[in-house]
């Protein structure tokens, strides 16, 4: 059964309780935008308490800042976000391929169709490391000329296997000097060197 039978019953409860919602302006209210991974797993506003209105949610796979850029710089320069949180999250699949390995599969599902070789012209930008990811994502936007210059940027994991987030990179711009790990409703603030980062 296709899953977009599914769509019409669940809108109809969703319409009947929208309220006042289409009142809501355009621009995000918390000047925020989250760049986060397709992953199924993953419900950005349950885990960070953000409502609509509030903030662009920008998705991708593997949550790339790369990717998310054309976004970015629509969401900057046209509806005022200032601020921008790039969370990755443990158990991603991109940290599973790489990019010629996904190429030469998408060529031998039909090698007799010479127009696949277009994959060849596609960088994946998948990963090795998760914290490492995220840190190159956060310095990527940090000395892009496209971000606007005082951009707050920092960089996060989401746990899938606990619902938790935890902050390693980009909180040094901001003036703090610990990892934060917590949910929308508990947070709790650790010194670096007390933590097991393995």
């Amino acid at each position: 059964m296709s899953a977009y039978k599914d769509f019409e019953k669940p809108n109809e409860a969703y319409v009947a309780n929208f309220g006042d919602k289409g009142n809501l302006p355009l621009p995000p209210s918390k000047k925020l935008l989250i760049v986060t991974c397709m992953d199924a797993r993953i419900n950005v506003y349950a885990e960070l308490g953000i409502q609509e209105g509030e903030a662009h949610i920008v998705r991708n796979a593997g949550g790339s800042a790369k990717e998310a850029l054309r976004s970015i710089i629509i969401s900057q320069r046209l509806l005022g976000t200032r601020e921008i949180a790039v969370f990755h999250h443990t158990g991603c699949g991109m940290l599973t391929f790489s990019t010629p390995q996904l190429r030469a599969l998408v060529k031998e599902s039909d090698p007799a169709n010479d127009a696949l070789k277009a994959v060849d012209a596609i960088d994946f930008l998948e990963f090795q490391g998760l914290e490492e990811s995220v840190k190159v994502d956060v310095k990527f936007l940090e000395e892009n000329p496209l971000v606007l210059p005082g951009t707050k940027i920092t960089g996060w994991v989401y746990e899938v296997e606990t619902g938790k987030v935890r902050s390693w990179f980009g909180m040094r711009r901001l003036g703090a000097y610990g990892v934060i790990v917590g949910t929308a409703f508990e947070c709790e603030v650790y010194d670096i060197d007390s933590l097991d980062r393995a």
